[in-house]
């Protein structure tokens, strides 16, 4: 798998690696709507945006992680990463995504998931997780709409912001789950017009 970062694009939505002049746009959507991060493993809240931004960079820098900033009609709508970058097993995970409220539960999920899903196979991947706090009902929702295979859950698995442990909602697309989850998502996309 050679996972690089390029410009994605489905339909009306555009992911760009992150670049420096993404953080005061995204500082300002996360200042605006802080409690969009309630569960996100990291202190976003307690210590701004651009403290996460500039965590999310290093991992870029390292190969660990490749950011993306969403435009949805060309107007800034959120985030969306490729984490856990595994090229010896070939697999991936997304995640780190937020969207603004307005977004949420409109064509800006399912197109992201398209266009993110699609790239990792094409540069060879093999499996793609997703996971969400196993309390976020609408995250796991999305993953289930999007046609992810539910896994499990790890019990304890990370830390919130706050200390507690929370538990983990695995997902996951393989290879041979993809023309069907593709099939399903363009789909599901038709119905936005």
């Amino acid at each position: 798998m050679e996972l690089a970062a390029r410009i994605l694009e489905a339909g009306r939505v555009r992911l760009e690696p992150f670049e420096e002049r993404h953080r005061e746009g995204l500082a300002a959507l996360a200042a605006a709507e802080p409690d969009i991060f309630r569960h996100m493993p990291f202190a976003i809240a307690q210590e701004g945006y651009s403290w996460w931004f500039d965590r999310l960079r290093a991992d870029q820098a390292a190969g660990r992680s490749i950011p993306h900033a969403v435009f949805a009609d060309d107007k800034l709508a959120g985030q969306t990463c490729y984490l856990n970058i595994r090229p010896g097993d070939a697999g991936v995970e997304i995640g780190s995504t937020w969207y603004v409220r307005a977004a949420q539960g409109t064509y800006v999920n399912p197109s992201c998931k398209l266009a993110l899903v699609a790239n990792a196979f094409d540069q060879g991947a093999e499996r793609v997780e997703l996971k969400t706090d196993a309390l976020n009902a609408q995250s796991r929702a999305a993953l289930l709409k999007l046609g992810a295979t539910f896994e499990g859950i790890h019990r304890r698995h990370m830390r919130r912001a706050d200390g507690t442990l929370r538990d983990t909602a695995w997902y996951s697309v393989i290879r041979e789950d993809w023309p069907g989850v593709r099939a399903k998502l363009e789909e599901r996309l038709a119905t936005f017009g």
